[in-house]
């Protein structure tokens, strides 16, 4: 585990030969025609859970829907948070090296070398293996600077000192054992309460992904929450990330349900209720409703009933819906 100062880039190891002396496309790439000057100064968190197939950024600034120029990620692949004179072609540019077989450390140093206006930039990059690595231009507003280390990199400028990646790296690694988004989470909040940005809140986002995460297992975004501008930006993306990390568990069940696995779609589907309960957002009737349908699936007439009635008591509204399912109809049969 080490720390990078401002101004000074630790290489992790040799660089990919081939990649350097073949990437022209990246010299175009990080041309300053195609770096507008956006600055989203701010602190973030990029990492990797190798172990649960999980990369992932968070972020958190004083500018607007900083979710739509900080970070990229792809499962399998790494993550990329690119910010204070941010060049975003960073993001794409660092993740298409990562899987050409570049290190976190050099896909950055290529990057940088081909960028005209490197003092400028800051960025993050951890493999999907843990490697990672951070940068800091010379001429980044102070202070600014970033640490890395097995599976993380933190970084941030215009804040208030360095505790605030001091903080942030702290708190990461004392969530060890704990899902991705919660610790991605921990260590914004811990960034914040350290000081965070100078200038003050706006915006947040938090961003998981994992080989068919997604909706319906057809893409890799398990999590992709944003607070483009709140008052309170960290606190409403905690309120986010209890829906999202329920969401994830729910949408296992019923790819799971779909694909015709049954046990697995219910082992998922208990889980989602089961985080559901104990959330403090409360459990969602659709979220029972879809445990009815799954619990019916895998033979369980009397634990869906029970589910469907608490999903119909807290939204009478899908009663509609329960009266024509295809799913439930063994639950209309056997209604008496």
């Amino acid at each position: 585990m080490t720390r990078k100062p401002a101004g000074r880039f630790h290489s992790a190891g040799p660089l990919v030969a081939f990649l350097m002396e073949a990437s022209v496309w990246t010299a175009a790439l990080v041309s300053p025609a195609f770096a507008e000057p956006a600055r989203p100064s701010t602190f973030s968190i990029v990492a990797a859970d190798p172990a649960n197939g999980e990369v992932g950024v968070a972020v958190a600034s004083r500018f607007f829907a900083v979710g739509s120029v900080v970070p990229y990620a792809r499962a399998g692949v790494g993550a990329v948070a690119t910010q204070a004179s941010a060049n975003t072609t960073y993001g794409p540019g660092a993740l298409e090296l990562l899987a050409r077989g570049a290190t976190a450390a050099e896909a950055l140093t290529i990057l940088v070398r081909a960028d005209d206006d490197q003092s400028h930039r800051q960025a993050g990059v951890v493999a999907a293996n843990g490697r990672s690595a951070t940068f800091t231009g010379t001429e980044c507003s102070a202070w600014a600077g970033g640490r890395s280390g097995p599976g993380y990199a933190v970084q941030g400028n215009i804040l208030t000192g360095e505790p605030v990646v001091a903080a942030m790296e702290r708190a990461f690694l004392a969530s060890a054992g704990r899902p991705l988004a919660e610790r991605l989470y921990a260590a914004i909040v811990a960034g914040d309460a350290s000081g965070g940005d100078s200038r003050g809140k706006q915006s947040a986002v938090l961003l998981v992904s994992r080989a068919g995460g997604g909706y319906g297992g057809n893409d890799d975004r398990a999590i992709d929450i944003r607070v483009d501008d709140h008052p309170e930006p960290i606190v409403e993306l905690g309120r986010l990330v209890e829906l999202a990390l329920v969401n994830d568990l729910w949408n296992r069940g019923w790819a799971a349900f779909r694909n015709g696995q049954r046990g697995e779609d219910l082992k998922w589907q208990e889980l989602t209720l089961a985080k559901a309960e104990a959330a403090k957002v409360g459990v969602l009737p659709e979220v029972l409703y879809d445990t009815a349908v799954i619990r019916l699936a895998n033979g369980d007439e009397l634990g869906a009933r029970a589910a469907l009635d608490r999903a119909l008591a807290l939204n009478p509204k899908l009663a509609q819906q329960a009266a024509v399912d295809g799913d439930l109809a063994k639950l209309r049969e056997a209604k008496p």
